[in-house]
């Protein structure tokens, strides 16, 4: 028989009673709350148990309701009730442990309460147990439904799921260490191919949508309105740029991404790759890059791919340790690549010499101007509800957002932003980029957004609001943008003619009209220098 602790768990009035520390280790199926190592030390030697029942008594862990209220083990004084009295007595009786003669059973009556001492003679009968069983159970308020789970503010965030750079090094990780296969992951993982993705779609979306001048139409010309090599550099060029800038990004900070559950599996910061093949990878996607958009598509279009590398990797990385304007310049960098692209198109029908200002500030240029704002637009109700899931996380990691520093501005910037899409689709038709249905159709998907977003003020990111604005936010992009590709001002008008069967008419109408000025600017001509040598003869 272990001895006696000197502190006994105390089950009545007048006094403690001591229970047997054999019984005790029956008692214990959990691992205590708040006490060190008790579990730890009762699993090992039998001091040790000793020792942690004997810090479990003197702490009076089994007089908290919290243990043992959810099996009706207290009652409503927090003293113990026959329930537990009857477990213990049942698992003393069993287990026949108190079998010293020195330590007698006896039955000592307070009121309803029956304790075990030095001087106890019988135990209750098992009828007798179940019967106030029975009774405790019956006082138990007893529902047909589960209670609804109070919200929580200290409950965990929904998580978002790992970006495309995470996967590909969680397959790098697995692959053979020598192989190509994992030599091209790791390295395509530098390049968040998903944002790369992204960044793409909404550069040849621009692309697609510039109005082309009359002069230009399939109808009028023997090529394409567009030349199919120029996008094809255009889009190369453009993927390039984006890897370039991810990589001079991740290599600028892995120490800081190691900190982040949304980071810390990026290949330089599991060491899949050195930072000087970093630095390699990021120069040479630069370097071809640029080179395929200013060859292939236009100067100007090859100094925006540029300026956005440095705007993202030397001005928006170190910026987030700074300030919470990091926001603003890295929707800057993504508000570039429509430009980009509506620059690309207007250089195939420029009129002067094709420089930059006529590119980007001369007449048609508005359109490329509003694709831009959308782009801005979208960065902030997109970004602020991804950053709010892992606040903690950026301020722990040192990076300076509104998520943590201001979370009530946080929510209201996403709901600004989210309403300035309808004044830009309203412009997109005004300039005469799309027809009169992107008004429906892009109302209809900016309602959803701005709805997300008005949840997301209103519940301050909780009970799943951030989640819902940051999945909406990734599907209302390309949703508009392809609305607005299919909302094209002029697409359906030629549809239709083509359906109708007028479109070869129609083209022979126009090749005929444009014969008669032809022939009418020569007749013209003709006579003024006929004019002219008479006039010279007379002289």
């Amino acid at each position: 028989m272990v001895p006696r602790p000197p502190s006994i768990i105390p089950l009545g009035p007048p006094g403690p009673t001591p229970i047997c520390l054999k019984c005790l280790y029956r008692l214990i199926p959990l691992r205590p709350l708040n006490v060190r190592n008790s579990y730890r030390a009762l699993s090992t030697t039998t001091t040790g148990r000793a020792r942690s029942a004997e810090a479990l008594l003197r702490r009076n862990i089994f007089n908290r309701k919290e243990y043992f209220l959810a099996n009706g083990f207290l009652e409503g004084n927090g003293s113990w009730s026959g329930s537990l009295r009857g477990r213990l007595l049942s698992t003393t009786r069993s287990s026949a442990m108190l079998t010293d003669s020195s330590l007698p059973l006896n039955k000592t009556e307070h009121g309803d309460r029956t304790a075990i001492g030095p001087d106890v003679g019988a135990v209750p009968s098992p009828e007798e147990l179940l019967h106030r069983r029975q009774q405790s159970l019956q006082q138990e308020p007893v529902s047909s439904t589960p209670p609804a789970a109070e919200p929580s503010n200290n409950a965990p965030d929904p998580t978002i799921p790992p970006d495309a750079s995470s996967r590909l090094t969680t397959l790098s990780s697995t692959l053979p260490s020598r192989s190509l296969l994992r030599l091209f992951t790791t390295y395509l993982s530098l390049s968040k191919p998903r944002l790369s993705f992204l960044i793409v779609l909404t550069t040849t979306t621009a692309y697609s949508l510039y109005p082309v001048p009359a002069l230009l139409l399939p109808s009028t010309t023997a090529s394409p309105s567009l030349s199919t090599l120029t996008l094809l550099f255009l889009t190369t060029g453009t993927a390039l740029t984006c890897a370039s800038a991810n990589a001079f990004n991740m290599l600028l900070e892995p120490a800081h991404d190691a900190k982040m559950s949304r980071t810390r599996n990026r290949p330089l910061v599991r060491k899949l790759i050195s930072p000087r093949g970093a630095l390699a990878f990021a120069i040479v996607t630069g370097l071809t890059g640029l080179g395929a958009l200013y060859y292939g598509v236009n100067p100007t279009v090859a100094f925006l791919g540029g300026f956005n590398i440095f705007l993202y990797a030397g001005v928006y990385t170190p910026l987030k340790r700074i300030s919470v304007l990091n926001t603003w310049v890295g929707a800057l960098v993504g508000g570039i690549p429509p430009l980009m692209g509506w620059t690309a198109a207007a250089g195939q029908s420029a009129t002067g010499t094709g420089a930059w200002k006529e590119l980007l500030l001369g007449e048609g240029s508005a359109g490329g101007w509003l694709l831009a704002a959308l782009l801005f637009a979208w960065q902030f109700p997109h970004f602020n509800a991804l950053s709010w899931t892992i606040r903690e996380e950026y301020k722990n990691a040192g990076y300076r957002m509104l998520a943590w520093i201001n979370p009530r501005m946080n929510a209201r910037v996403a709901v600004r932003y989210s309403f300035a899409f309808f004044p830009v689709c309203v412009g997109l038709w005004w300039v005469g980029v799309t027809d009169q249905g992107f008004l429906v159709t892009s109302t209809l998907v900016n309602a959803w957004i701005v709805r997300e977003a008005w949840r997301f003020w209103r519940k301050q990111g909780k009970g799943g609001s951030a989640r819902g604005l940051f999945w909406a936010s990734v599907w209302h992009l390309p949703g508009l943008l392809v609305l607005a590709m299919v909302h094209k001002k002029g697409l359906w008008e030629r549809v239709w003619r083509s359906v109708r069967g007028e479109g070869e008419e129609g083209k022979e109408e126009e090749w005929e009209d444009g014969e008669e000025e032809v022939d009418q600017r020569e007749e013209t001509r003709e006579g003024k220098m006929g004019k002219a040598a008479v006039d010279g003869t007379v002289v």
